[in-house]
């Protein structure tokens, strides 16, 4: 059968192909029967899925994070999708690429990874270009940077995010410095950018599936990064200690607020603009991804914890719009009338 892919999946249409398996849980029904709950992912997106007959059985046969070949069907669950499993084989890890199977960013590692030496090479701070590069011609790092997501969830959560969402943020801090002109360290403020996340290279694991490694949970990404800049600097003859201080400011307070994570709340003018910037990227392209999501056609998003609202994804609707106070008044106009104009009193006060 041909592969179905998780962003075309339709109501009771068979489905097969080869998946990732991002959850697997054992559960037990109402009549006391043994099932299984799951969840499979491909480079589309992720879905729902059970498996109600031979549970036992089948579950013996994968594990989580296994790449998977499936059979089953669609059925409509909880406002969504969800796939039946009628039967799984595991697959061979020579027989697939998991590339196929996570998503990653539209744009090439290759091409992006050029964009970052050029933003890099045209700094004239001689100390945090020496830093940069002395950071990324170490071969592991300079990978795991173009590889890893930028979270597991939240944003950028694909493969390339973590440098989409870098050189994201340094557009924009260019056009900050731009704007304010003075006062603004450039280069400072652009090694903070490139750096902020840089921890994320060994928080999160992104070999099969996203989730944390234990060193991720443990010490977390802002730590992280400040011992790999902490040990990057000590082998540089002489690296100011000042920059040094604020550069390790800045990783230590982007996320601007202590309940948030941060160890610091930021007090530089840069500290304080990659704050908001590193917020406001990641903000932006989680509401993106809402309003590009193909499987839901609704005007409007689920509602969404993180932003306490629903998201307005489609184009306004005027037909749908409630009649309002002017609305009202042309109901009961007659032909005659609309020559007159409307009248000052039938303009509703907005003070």
């Amino acid at each position: 059968m041909k592969k179905t892919f998780i962003k075309d999946l339709k109501e009771k249409e068979q489905v097969s192909g080869a998946f990732l398996v991002t959850k697997k849980e054992s559960g037990v029904s109402k009549s006391g029967k043994p099932y299984l709950n799951m969840k499979i992912m491909d480079s589309t997106g992720e879905c729902e899925a059970r498996v109600w007959e031979a549970a036992e059985e089948i579950g013996r046969v994968f594990q989580k994070n296994d790449i998977v070949s499936v059979k089953g069907f669609a059925v409509a669950y909880q406002g969504g999708l969800q796939v039946n499993i009628t039967s799984v084989s595991a697959l061979p890890e020579d027989a697939y690429s998991i590339r196929d199977f996570l998503p990653a960013s539209k744009r090439e590692p290759v091409v992006m990874v050029v964009e970052l030496e050029s933003v890099i090479n045209g700094m004239t701070d001689r100390h945090l270009k020496a830093l940069l590069h002395s950071i990324f011609s170490d071969k592991d790092i300079r990978d795991r940077f173009m590889t890893a997501p930028a979270a597991k969830a939240m944003h950028h959560p694909y493969l390339g995010g973590l440098l989409e969402h870098v050189l994201s943020i340094c557009g924009l801090a260019d056009k900050v410095v731009g704007h304010y002109k003075e006062g603004i360290n450039r280069d400072l403020l652009l090694t903070g950018a490139i750096l902020h996340d840089i921890g994320k290279i060994y928080e999160l694991s992104y070999k099969r599936g996203f989730d944390y490694t234990d060193e991720g949970r443990l010490l977390g990404h802002i730590t992280i990064g400040v011992e790999l800049i902490d040990e990057r600097i000590r082998l540089l003859k002489d690296f100011p200690r000042e920059t040094a201080v604020l550069l390790k400011h800045m990783l230590l307070s982007h996320h601007g607020h202590l309940e948030f994570g941060s160890p610091k709340r930021p007090k530089t003018i840069e500290a304080i603009i990659l704050y908001y910037l590193d917020d406001m990227d990641a903000k932006i392209n989680a509401v993106k991804t809402l309003i590009d999501d193909e499987r839901d056609s609704s005007n409007w998003t689920p509602y969404q914890r993180i932003f306490e609202r629903y998201i307005f994804k489609g184009e306004f609707r005027p037909d749908e719009a409630p009649v309002g106070p002017l609305e009202d008044k042309r109901k009961d106009e007659k032909p005659g009338d609309k020559a007159e104009g409307v009248k000052k009193d039938d303009i509703p006060s907005l003070f």
